[in-house]
């Protein structure tokens, strides 16, 4: 079996499926870069006695804004209890509090009724992630794999006789060895993240390249809700520091938006959410993130303050201690200034499309986490909503893989360099890089037009040509194949985008303002080809 990502979807899946067998994960950079580390607010879990799976359905649906699928919110929801217990038999250190359930301290962020996110501290996803890479390491049965990244799927098109439509393995390169290995696999998972890097300003990490929604769809695999990706509110605005995410749980636990200075006479301070809901700053995050760049542009501002000094020192450090120690370092004490936040992209919401088993449309290929769309997140993800998918999916996954009837082994073709040669400029990819990104945030951003889509799409489909022409005829890199799967992504982001005829959630066209009565989830659908016109 092999997992490509190792983040916690990923070994989620790889725990339980080492159980029974040997489990190859791959890690593109340093085990310890992952989008799951970055977390900081936490999970949910239906545990506390005011709560129910009721109540958490409701805020699902309320969040998602009309388009959540019923049936995975309440199962997402039923199983939310049983995976934070997953997580603390893996020795995961949440917050405690004694008087709390399961022993474990309860915040709450917005677009959530009650308090229901378990934590840790301000680095969830970092505690969650240590440590289940613990546990992974000290497993037999997993072979853990630095600076290998997966370049395509192996799948029938690959193979000289005809074969039924499934996937083979896959094609990884490995950055240190300088080659590209054919790996087969009976199942291999995508658990590779979402694609936030195809935004300039993000709160992601360098990983999330959108590789496995890449590699799905060009295998012919379905894709949906492309178009809704979450600009979370409040990512630090700081010349130094460019992806470092204010947690929601600071808006949770009381912080305000405010506007800063705007000239001689005026001391700022001002709060503003209440002219925009009246949830204020515990509003989803799609309502705030709109809102502060509503504000933003009416005043031609950089950015807004989040204003926590109200908390206290005490609290702040005790609570989040990641973010105050984080800011201290940057000139900000946050006990006695407003943190300067902007938006950025941080979550995509759609992806490759699943059942609650992880399975895709094609035959021994599954996928878990950001990458893939289950109908749980809708047109905007409730916060904490996230890492709890990777878990209660990453456990069905791995079920399934084992009940899985093993296929007869297949001689696989191993990868073809022979027509290629070494890149003569790699400008042209850091060119094309920053070319991309750019238009993305400028024509695809948190308030769209269908002419800006347009343009965007234009624009792009010349630099997927330019992008694949590149890939046919040098030897791949991590850059190239990053940048080929970025193009991809933000093809399916602007096809998707202008498909919807209204502003629903995360996509607010000016052109579409209503929010129509009836609406459904943007499915494209393309068949399986040969990937790259040239060589391979």
């Amino acid at each position: 079996m092999v997992v490509i990502g190792a983040g916690l979807g990923g070994l989620a899946v790889a725990l339980e499926l080492a159980r029974q067998h040997k489990v190859v994960v791959l890690a593109k950079r340093e085990l310890s870069e992952s989008a799951t580390a970055w977390a900081q607010g936490g999970i949910v879990g239906v545990l506390g006695s005011d709560d129910s799976i009721e109540s958490h359905v409701r805020d699902t649906q309320n969040a998602g804004a009309g388009i959540v699928d019923e049936v995975t919110a309440r199962f997402i929801a039923e199983h939310s209890a049983q995976a934070v217990q997953w997580l603390v038999d893996a020795g995961v250190p949440f917050s405690p509090d004694p008087a709390g359930p399961l022993g474990l301290h309860l915040t709450r962020e917005g677009g959530h009724a009650v308090r229901r996110i378990a934590h840790a501290a301000d680095a969830t996803g970092k505690a969650i992630h240590e440590a289940l890479l613990d546990r992974a390491r000290e497993h037999p049965n997993i072979d853990l794999r630095e600076r290998w990244m997966a370049v395509d799927l192996i799948t029938s098109r690959h193979l000289k006789r005809r074969e039924s439509p499934r996937c083979y393995g896959v094609y990884a390169l490995d950055m240190d060895g300088g080659r590209v290995e054919t790996l087969p696999a009976q199942a291999v998972v995508l658990a590779t993240g979402g694609a936030g890097k195809v935004y300039r300003y993000t709160t992601n990490p360098e990983t999330s390249t959108g590789d496995g929604i890449a590699m799905a769809w060009r295998a012919g695999c379905r894709v949906a809700n492309m178009e809704f990706i979450q600009f979370h509110p409040t990512c630090l605005y700081h010349p130094l520091e460019r992806s470092f995410l204010i947690t929601e749980a600071l808006r949770g636990e009381g912080g305000h938006l405010t506007l800063p200075s705007r000239g001689p006479g005026d001391p700022g301070g001002t709060r503003f959410m209440a002219a925009h809901d009246a949830r204020l700053e515990l509003a989803p995050r799609d309502i705030v993130a709109r809102a502060i760049d509503f504000e933003m542009k009416k005043h031609g501002l950089d950015h807004v303050w989040l204003d926590a000094r109200h908390l206290g020192e005490d609290f702040l450090k005790s609570h989040f201690p990641t973010i105050h120690a984080r800011c201290l370092e940057l000139g900000i004490d946050i006990a006695r200034a407003p943190i300067p936040v902007v938006p950025a992209a941080h979550y995509t919401c759609g992806g490759v499309v699943t059942d609650l088993d992880g399975r895709t449309d094609l035959p021994g290929l599954y996928a878990v986490g950001e990458t893939t769309y289950t109908g749980l997140h809708g047109a905007n993800r409730l916060a904490s909503n996230s890492l709890l998918e990777c878990v209660v999916v990453g456990c069905t996954c791995a079920a399934a893989i084992v009940q899985q009837k093993p296929g007869a082994e297949t001689p696989l073709p191993p990868w073809d360099e022979s027509q290629v040669e070494d890149a003569d400029e790699q400008v042209v990819i850091s060119h094309n890089w920053d070319e991309l990104r750019l238009l993305m945030w400028n024509y695809v951003g948190i308030v769209r037009t269908t002419k800006r889509l347009e343009r965007a799409l234009h624009r792009i489909k010349m630099l997927r040509d330019e992008i694949e022409d590149y890939y046919a005829n040098f030897r791949v890199n991590r850059d190239l194949l990053e940048l080929r799967n970025l193009v991809v992504c933000a093809e399916l982001i602007v096809r998707s985008a202008l498909r919807r005829h209204e502003s629903r959630g995360l996509h607010y066209s000016r052109d579409f303002p209503d929010t129509l009565p009836i609406s459904f989830p943007t499915v494209l659908t393309r068949p399986a080809t040969s990937g790259s016109k040239g060589k391979r």
